[in-house]
């Protein structure tokens, strides 16, 4: 029998209520921003929301990531060391971090994982991280099975994250710095301004246009629902969601739906084994599609392809409900196999590329009556529900129950009677109760299994039959029994408390060589410790970050995705010629203008900011 592996459902958390909705639909693990140095300046919390989110996800063995991400000022190290230890104390289980900085410090024996934006995208830097002491390691979003699979086999017993679901930058993370150039918003210190998000107009040399006001570096969103078998074979062990600065209703159901996902590969493969305790109860079916999207890709997952972005748009399409077939008057008849409510968000892209969208007042059959104007729709023109009514007043309400299994077991003594609670990780509490035994009038065995199992707002479920010995038909009010298991519930919680096993990691110096001897503004350092630690670590030459001081003609965005693959020009895997002459440009609305360049060797295209 193959050794067994623990797998983590890692999910995002913009506050305290998104953080108990995520262990509540299926979460093993949880990360969320700290106070500060989060890397998203709009999610950040409370050491006491920290606090309440540690308590009650332990109590499923659900772990707490806090994000301390951004890199750091020297005038922020002695803060940032104060507020690490501060989150150690209430219980936070490990830290993703991205300034080497950080390990310098004065740190309690908290786990520190490697956040994605330190560019681990190779073997060599991964075993580093390893060696150096990392308890984890969060892969970069543009790698393919194949090199993760080549990561682990050189790795084999480094904890791997790997992101599955959700929006996707269009650089490597923590390789972007137009934020910080365009706007002086640094993307590495969690202000990013979302430049790929932007219209953009292509131009070539020669200021002919290729395509005008498109959304030409938005990417469509991550989704690798249908590849999670593959890519616990590859060795990943840690499958995160996306999303630290979306809405409850979305974490409720991406989380809800990779759980199931998950269940259903755990259920045939005895190998992989869920990482936290319970069953979730869903009131509810997930449906990726209703949540927030911009349109679906497993980007290079699989290998570099095309229709990778979505052009028309950086908001969300939603879920495709089919065509119009004809619009009269106040009204359109919509050819589809799903169906719309009243108050549901319509949207579709117009003769001219651009998004457009209307709210639905009534429907009958298949008509729809819009609220207001009724917009030009062409027959056969495509359909998006980018909100459902009927699907957000669902998970406006409570939408999942997460219930601990437990065995209960009601016994004698010789001065009354025993409850024992067994839990599904083998935590048991026993309380034994002083009462009389006096004969029952009518038979009690019904009575106390009912009473017993009935377990109400508690975190457990009952396996059933209760296990019931007893000599002879007592009497046992039912007050006096329901007292019992409150009370013996609350030792097994209190017992599980105890129990909950939190990893402690020393961080102690390592002598392994990082994998280059030159550091340029990409090395991201912005304080002298994460200077020092560097050259302590074998690197020659330690630049300061693009932050700390400007480069001229940086390259300000590294990119897998390429705009000339997506055209079908690429000079090495297509045979599509180009009718532009390069260099492209991408211009802004307000004339800004940025250079492409491409980097066939390592397969990348890099954005220039022109200077002329």
């Amino acid at each position: 029998m193959k050794k067994q592996r623990r797998i983590e459902l890692l999910a995002p958390a913009k506050n305290l209520e998104c953080g108990i909705e995520a262990v509540n639909h299926g979460a093993d693990a949880v990360y969320i921003g700290a106070p500060k140095f989060g890397a998203r300046a709009a999610a950040t919390n409370s050491l006491d929301d920290i606090r309440a989110l540690v308590e009650y996800a332990h109590l499923y063995n659900v772990r707490i990531y806090v994000t301390v991400n951004t890199i750091l000022k020297d005038e922020e190290l002695l803060e940032t060391e104060k507020l690490i230890n501060d989150l150690y104390h209430i219980g936070v289980d490990a830290l993703i971090i991205q300034d080497m900085g950080i390990t310098r410090l004065n740190l309690p024996p908290i786990p520190l994982h490697a956040s994605t934006q330190m560019n681990n995208r190779t073997p060599k830097m991964v075993r580093f991280l390893d060696q150096a002491g990392f308890s984890q390691v969060v892969l970069a979003r543009e790698l393919s099975l194949a090199e993760i699979a080549d990561i682990h086999q050189a790795c084999p017993d480094v904890a791997l994250e790997v992101f599955v679901h959700g929006a996707l930058c269009v650089s490597y993370s923590g390789q972007c710095y137009v934020s910080q150039a365009c706007f002086g918003r640094s993307a590495n210190r969690g202000e990013c301004a979302q430049f790929c998000r932007l219209p953009f107009t292509w131009i070539d040399a020669e200021g002919k246009t290729i395509a005008r006001d498109k959304h030409l570096l938005s990417l469509k969103d991550l989704n690798q629902s249908e590849m999670l078998e593959q890519l616990l074979d590859a060795g990943v062990t840690s499958l995160k969601i996306e999303g630290r600065l979306k809405d409850v209703t979305y974490v409720k159901n991406v989380t809800a739906a990779y759980r199931q996902k998950l269940d259903s590969i755990f259920a045939k493969r005895s190998e992989y084994v869920r990482a936290s305790s319970g069953t979730c109860h869903f009131h509810f079916r997930p449906q990726l599609d209703k949540s927030f999207n911009r349109g679906f890709t497993t980007y290079f997952l699989q290998g570099r392809g095309r229709d990778m972005s979505s052009p028309s748009t950086p908001k969300s399409l939603g879920e495709e409900m089919g065509t119009v077939k004809e619009q009269r008057g106040g009204w359109l008849s919509v050819a589809g196999v799903k169906p719309f409510h009243n108050g549901d968000g319509v949207c579709f892209i117009d003769d001219q590329g651009r998004l457009q969208g209307f709210r639905i007042n009534r429907v009958e059959g298949n008509k729809l009556f819009p609220a207001g104007k009724l917009p030009t729709l062409k027959p056969r023109t495509r359909l998006y529900r980018n909100q459902d009514q009927e699907f957000e007043q669902l998970l406006s309400r409570p939408s999942a129950e997460r219930k601990i299994k437990i065995r209960e077991s009601l016994t004698e003594n010789a001065f009354g009677f025993s409850l024992t609670l067994t839990d599904e990780d083998d935590n048991q509490a026993t309380l034994a109760f002083p009462y009389p035994k006096e004969p029952a009038r009518s038979p009690q065995q019904e009575q106390l299994q009912k009473l017993l199992t009935k377990l109400g707002n508690t975190p457990y479920e009952a396996s059933v039959p209760v296990d019931i010995q007893l000599s002879a038909n007592w009497f046992l009010p039912a007050s006096v029994v329901t007292e019992w298991r409150r009370l013996t519930v609350e030792r097994l919680t209190t017992l599980r408390r105890i129990n909950y096993r939190r990893e402690l990691k020393v961080w102690q110096p390592s002598q392994h060589t990082f994998p280059t001897h030159t550091l340029t503004y990409l090395g991201n350092v912005m304080n002298q410790e994460a200077r020092r630690f560097y050259l302590e670590h074998g690197v020659q030459s330690v630049q300061p970050a693009y932050e700390a001081q400007p480069v001229s003609d940086a390259i300000l965005m590294f990119c897998k995705y390429c705009l000339r693959y997506e055209k079908g020009w690429c000079p090495v895997h297509q045979q599509g010629q180009s009718p532009y002459r390069e260099p492209y440009y991408l211009m802004m609305s307000d004339g800004r203008k940025f250079r492409l360049a491409f980097d066939c060797k390592n397969c990348q295209m890099k954005v220039y900011q022109d200077e002329k």
